[in-house]
C-alpha cells in the first residue's frame, strides 16, 4: 500500500493550507485514517483521525477547532483543513492507516501504511 500526503507549502501567520491524502487502493479498505506531524527533533504527534465506518473524527487539543478532517470517497482523499496556522505549526505532515480500529487511534503506533509527509512551514 502507498500512501501519498500533499499540498504542504509555505504560508504566514494565520493563513490556511489543505493538506490531502491518497492511497494506492481505496481508503475504506481500512479501518481508519489519521494525520499525524513532526518537528525537527521532536517525536510524532497525533492530530486527528477518521474512522471509516462511520466517518467518525477525533482531533487533538492542539488540531481542536483549527484542523478539520474529512473524506472525499469519489475521490479516495482524506483531508486537513488547517485554519489560523501558527509557526508552531511548522512541522512535516503524514497520514497513516490502520488496518484495524483500535478505538483512539492516537498512537503511530497504531497505524500500519505511512505516507512519506509534506512540509508545512509557518512564517512572515
Amino acid at each position: 500500500v502507498q500512501l501519498q500526503a500533499s499540498g504542504g507549502g509555505l504560508v504566514q501567520p494565520g493563513g490556511s493550507l489543505r493538506l490531502s491524502c491518497t492511497a494506492s487502493r481505496s481508503l475504506l479498505d481500512f479501518a481508519a485514517v489519521g494525520w499525524f506531524r513532526q518537528a525537527p527533533g521532536e517525536r510524532r504527534e497525533w492530530l486527528s483521525r477518521i474512522r471509516s465506518s462511520d466517518d467518525f473524527a477525533t482531533y487533538s487539543y492542539s488540531a481542536e477547532g483549527r484542523f478539520t478532517i474529512s473524506r472525499d470517497k469519489a475521490e479516495n482523499m482524506v483531508y486537513l483543513q488547517m485554519n489560523g496556522l501558527k509557526p508552531e505549526d511548522t512541522a512535516v505532515y503524514y497520514c497513516a492507516v490502520s488496518i484495524i480500529d483500535y478505538g483512539l487511534g492516537v498512537s503511530p503506533d497504531e497505524y500500519d501504511y505511512w505516507g512519506q509527509g509534506t512540509q508545512v512551514t509557518v512564517s512572515s
